[in-house]
């Protein structure tokens, strides 16, 4: 069952290589593509938990997760980024320099798994 209510749509990049998250409960996730609603844009939007947000937001984010969890998991805390295959790489890259001033490196890549082309 979804805790969240997506209000981007995402469709996930095809992957070849493709492995499932063992322990889901110790995953925050940061979505990002083009919002439902058309009168909220066109471009990729961040969402957090139920919210849109903006680049600036993801470390406040981060702490508040750390902040829920017992402090002998929190070294297990997993970012989980799913995005919309036509995200630009640009938004990607600013959530990755977020994250990383804030400590957060464990970053995971949302997919589904495709073909392997021969």
């Amino acid at each position: 069952m979804r805790e969240v209510t997506l209000r981007v749509m995402i469709i996930p990049p095809d992957a070849t290589a493709v492995k499932k998250l063992e322990k889901k409960s110790m995953v925050s996730y940061i979505y990002v593509g083009i919002p439902l609603k058309t009168q909220l844009g066109t471009e990729s939007r961040i969402q957090l938990n139920d919210a849109f947000a903006n680049v600036d937001d993801i470390q406040e984010f981060i702490a508040s997760e750390r902040e829920a969890r017992d402090e002998v998991d929190r070294k297990f805390l997993t970012t989980s980024i799913k995005a919309d295959k036509n995200t630009r790489m640009g938004v990607i890259t600013d959530i990755k320099q977020e994250l990383r001033k804030i400590g957060a490196f464990k970053i995971n890549y949302s997919s589904r798994k495709g073909i392997q082309k021969k």
